[in-house]
């Protein structure tokens, strides 16, 4: 609350949007008590007046988005942000920052993979953004019980006796989700288990005696050129490398020397669009390249098979937030043909598929036989 207060003392026109009429008005109560007889509150038309800087605080529901459309604010803050349609954000409140380079805040407790933990995961690969996780009480788990860790923006004022309680009667998902601010995959994910498999450790170079696979996804312009490496024995992740905005021979660099790095028995690389021309020369170079065309017959296995070695914990990953939140993030919808498989829009898929790739050498490795389409 005290963000939009504060803000409003400087001037300006700030919406605070809520999912509900109720939640709105626990909004206006707070923020009366915090301007007090610096602020004019109209119950009727929902705004806080600060008459000495011109300040403006319209507080709004927010389960129809067009209760809000018409304005254009300095900024914008949306409470319990995971229960707001995120058309309000899309297509109303963002818009109206454009005029006025304005900023936005969103805040609650996550539900799910919706729009509000795509913008969180995007927050995270964007240098205008920011993204914070900051549960009720911070915790640890030692031989199986509750410890109180310390983290610097916990709620002091909850006994940690409570959150404790909570721990033992909840189910523990639940209990990430609402005490520690973890998102979950919901039912309609894909990959489920990640944080799970998210358990691998960083190491600076090859093992003796160890084989490694790489897949590599190659970017567009749009889009992130993404290495990953995987310990053909452990099945653990060894390395990720992503980047873009770089030139085809700096591109071609950076793939040969994560090849010579981890000594790589065999890198599988995408060849749709421009990865064939890659491919080409990485070749010529004396590289073991394996080309891997991606079709809407050819990506429905190469994914599932991801899927089923996060599900049977097969596979361990590096803790790298933004493969991370792509994995959590990446959709499959049922269609005639068959499953497809992609990012939410606004997103990226890169680490996913070089990860899929990767893997894809992996499996068929272990079957004894490559097959790529």
């Amino acid at each position: 609350m005290s963000i939009v207060v504060e803000a409003a003392l400087r001037g300006g026109t700030y919406i605070w949007g809520a999912p509900t009429y109720d939640q709105v008005r626990i909004g206006m109560n707070e923020v009366k008590r915090a301007l007090s007889a610096a602020g004019i509150m109209n119950l009727s038309r929902m705004t806080a007046e600060l008459p000495q800087t011109g300040g403006t605080i319209i507080f709004r529901s927010l389960d129809n988005p067009d209760n809000v459309r018409g304005y254009t604010a300095d900024g914008v803050v949306m409470d319990e942000a995971a229960f707001i349609k995120g058309d309000a954000w899309i297509e109303v409140l963002r818009p109206m920052l454009i005029d006025t380079g304005g900023w936005a805040w969103g805040i609650g407790t996550p539900k799910g993979r919706n729009w509000f933990h795509q913008e969180f995961s995007k927050a995270q690969d964007h240098d205008d953004y920011m993204a914070w996780q900051i549960p009720t009480r911070g915790v640890k788990m030692s031989d199986g019980e509750l410890e109180h860790e310390p983290h610097p923006l916990e709620n002091p004022d909850v006994p940690f006796s409570e959150i404790v309680q909570m721990w033992q009667s909840m189910p523990s998902r639940v209990f990430e989700q609402e005490i520690l601010g973890i998102f979950h995959d919901d039912l309609g994910g894909v990959f489920h288990r990640v944080m799970e498999c998210a358990t691998a450790t960083a190491i600076d170079g090859p093992l003796p005696g160890r084989s490694y696979i790489a897949g590599v996804d190659i970017a567009n312009e749009a889009d992130y050129t993404v290495v990953s490496i995987l310990d053909s024995r452990t099945r653990e992740q060894v390395y990720i490398d992503r980047f873009n905005r770089v030139g085809y021979i700096a591109l071609e660099e950076r793939i040969a020397a994560a090849y010579a790095r981890w000594n790589v028995q065999t890198m599988i690389i995408e060849d749709n669009s421009i990865g064939q021309p890659v491919i080409d020369h990485l070749r010529g170079r004396g590289l073991s390249i394996v080309s891997f065309h991606t079709s809407a017959s050819s990506k429905q296995p190469l994914i599932q098979a991801l899927q089923s070695a996060f599900e049977h914990g097969t596979i361990q990953i590096l803790a790298d937030p933004i493969q991370i939140g792509e994995l959590q993030a990446y959709e499959g919808k049922r269609m005639a043909s068959g499953m497809s498989y992609g990012a939410p829009g606004g997103m990226h898929d890169d680490t996913v598929m070089a990860l899929a790739l990767a893997w894809h050498g992996i499996d068929r490795r272990g079957a004894g036989v490559f097959q790529y389409a």
